[in-house]
């Protein structure tokens, strides 16, 4: 028996779901706060126990979530017992030996990118997949595996892929990462660890400075990429662009995505397509389906407004996922609502956040997420980022009613934690109102 502890992480979830998939017998403990990976663990019958150290056995493996430490009841009772620990990268790293993996790592866009390319290999030939929405999803018969691989804390190292895929490299969970060299020297070993190839955006600065063993190919918009997209038409309906790979034409794409990043998070995939010779009109029909992974852009429409739930966390993000909106509602008011999450991030990057929000016609900043202890940041609070703000206001759940005043708008609900709470509040009362 695999126990996990803390199952309802995301990527925990998903290594979970893998494990049950593959044959391996399955359950974990966590905190009772509901949390949207509970539906795909209960659709397979993987059990989820509250935190207790009676659910610790002699003879049980565990897999200890990164975000539980000796304090946890459970981890201490396991280490009482002796039993064997993994980590949750140490079991993916055990796990996606057996395959041909593709790691998709980046500041931004992996989770889509893993995403996109599990639906197209999936669709073409068979693939398993680790996604950090809380996908995931195996079979021994595939021989493909599409790992979403987190730089955090260097976890990534503990991979050994065939394809490691960069889709860019900039500073960010500085509670961990000294500078951006510190940054750039873990997806440099990160990069030395791919058996086959690097695939890395040529449109990012900072994945040029690389030093690698393996060839390594770029993609991009710019000229001088390995894999590049020419011909590019944004539209409301979606982005249309022609491949051309080393100098060759490789064919026509058409992406009902929105915004450059997710036309650069296609690139990576067409260039792994490219390079393991698959058919470039099976990889166009099947781009053209991707729906997108979990929160990332899932849009709500009642009445004349849309309701997006997004991941966006970091300043970048957020500034395309604010542009992506734009280039699909050119006609609509687009309001901006985020909740950011660890003190150190908050002020570190406030700047870069209101520059950010204030490509919104309207912004609101919520209270800050707070879920691990950080020293030196008592003082940080939603304020550092609305004293920034153009056109920016403080919002909470007693105060979502604020939103009802806008009136053909696009409302983008960002955060990596639970801003989805004021989200249905909001449609709750909207819809209320729609009802009168």
């Amino acid at each position: 028996m695999y126990h996990f502890i803390g199952i309802k992480g995301t990527g925990m979830s998903a290594l979970a779901q893998i494990m049950h998939d593959l044959g391996y017998e399955v359950e974990g403990s966590d905190k009772p706060d509901h949390f949207f990976t509970e539906d795909a663990l209960l659709e397979k019958n993987i059990r989820i126990l509250p935190f207790d150290e009676k659910n610790i056995e002699d003879g049980m493996i565990i897999v200890q979530g990164n975000a539980f430490n000796d304090h946890n009841p459970e981890v201490a009772k396991a280490k009482e017992l002796d039993l064997k620990i993994y980590t949750y990268q140490e079991m993916v790293g055990r796990l996606t030996g057996m395959f041909k993996t593709i790691a998709i790592s980046g500041c931004h866009g992996k989770t889509t990118t893993t995403a996109m390319l599990s639906h197209v290999l999936s669709n073409i030939t068979g693939c398993n997949y680790l996604i950090g929405d809380g996908s995931g999803k195996a079979s021994k018969e595939n021989s493909y595996f599409a790992l979403e691989a987190c730089e955090y804390k260097r976890h990534f190292l503990d991979y050994d892929p065939a394809y490691a895929i960069i889709t860019n490299i900039e500073l960010d969970h500085i509670d961990y990462y000294k500078d951006i060299d510190d940054v750039i020297d873990a997806y440099q070993s990160f990069a030395n660890k791919a058996e086959k190839m690097v695939i890395a955006c040529g449109d990012d600065p900072y994945t040029h400075t690389l030093d690698v063993n393996p060839p390594i190919f770029y993609y991009g918009l710019k000229e001088d990429n390995d894999i590049l997209a020419k011909d590019v038409e944004y539209s409301n309906d979606g982005t249309e662009f022609d491949v051309f790979v080393e100098g060759n034409y490789y064919g026509h794409f058409d992406l009902p995505l929105f915004g450059k990043h997710m036309l650069l998070n296609a690139l990576a995939v067409i260039g792994v397509c490219y390079y393991e010779r698959m058919d470039a009109k099976e990889v166009a029909k099947n781009l053209k389906t991707f729906g997108g992974a979990k929160r990332r852009f899932k849009e709500n429409v009642i009445g004349d407004i849309v309701t997006v739930d997004d991941y966006a966390h970091h300043p970048t993000e957020v500034k395309v996922t604010i542009k992506a909106a734009k280039q699909k509602y050119p006609d609509k008011e687009i309001v901006a609502i985020l909740k950011t999450h660890t003190l150190s991030r908050t002020k570190e990057f406030a700047e870069e956040f209101a520059e950010a929000l204030n490509l919104a016609d309207k912004s609101y900043i919520m209270d800050v997420g707070v879920d691990r202890e950080e020293v030196g940041y008592d003082d940080v609070t939603y304020e550092v980022i609305l004293e920034k703000l153009n056109n920016g206001e403080y919002i909470s759940l007693d105060t979502v009613d604020k939103l009802l005043k806008h009136k053909n708008a696009v409302l983008l609900f960002m955060s990596s934690k639970d801003i989805y709470v004021l989200q249905a509040e909001y449609e709750k009362r909207l819809k209320e109102t729609l009802e009168d």
